[in-house]
């Protein structure tokens, strides 16, 4: 049984399983998603059975979790979420989305954006959110943007690109 305040519309947040290294292996390995989680090189697959049999240790030790985003009517995983750099003491986390090329522009990434935040807010309580988004990333500007986050930061010539470099934006939802 699922916990329902992980669901809404169509998506579920849920744990991390052993059935999901091969899905999580396909997503750390796609080198169009290395500039936005910080990775230079592929993972083995056993960095990500090691990575999943500590996955859902308390978030209090661990400082982080993530979740696998599914499809309630298929239970089909579209991506991943993850909230990181846990700060109990002063109440705040980062958080991130990807989700699966395929699966994008559907509304996916906002719902489960929708739950994280009153997940974080309601049951972790939490004062703030924040997430770091390049510059050029406008559909991801706007969906945080779009979910009242607000813009608080630009960290200049923060990444380096295709010998170039890139601001980073600093985006924050206070509750």
């Amino acid at each position: 049984m699922f916990c329902k305040l992980l669901e809404k519309n169509n998506i579920r947040l849920r744990a991390v399983e052993h059935e999901d290294v091969d899905f999580i292996l396909r997503m750390e390995n796609n080198t169009s998603l290395w500039g936005i989680s910080d990775t230079y090189n592929p993972f083995s697959r056993l960095d990500i059975e090691q990575y999943v049999m500590l996955a859902n240790k308390d978030i209090y030790s661990a400082k982080q979790v993530r979740f696998i985003m599914e499809r309630i009517d298929n239970n089909k995983s579209v991506g991943l979420l993850d909230i990181f750099d846990f700060d109990a003491h002063n109440k705040r986390a980062g958080i991130g989305v990807v989700v699966l090329e395929s699966e994008r522009n559907k509304g996916i990434a906002g719902t489960a954006l929708d739950i994280v935040v009153d997940y974080s807010f309601n049951h972790l309580n939490l004062h703030q959110l924040f997430c770091n988004i390049g510059s050029k990333n406008i559909v991801s500007l706007r969906l945080f943007e779009g979910k009242g986050f607000l813009k608080v930061g630009v960290k200049k010539d923060w990444t380096f690109k295709n010998n170039k470099y890139d601001d980073e934006i600093l985006l924050q939802l206070i509750n």
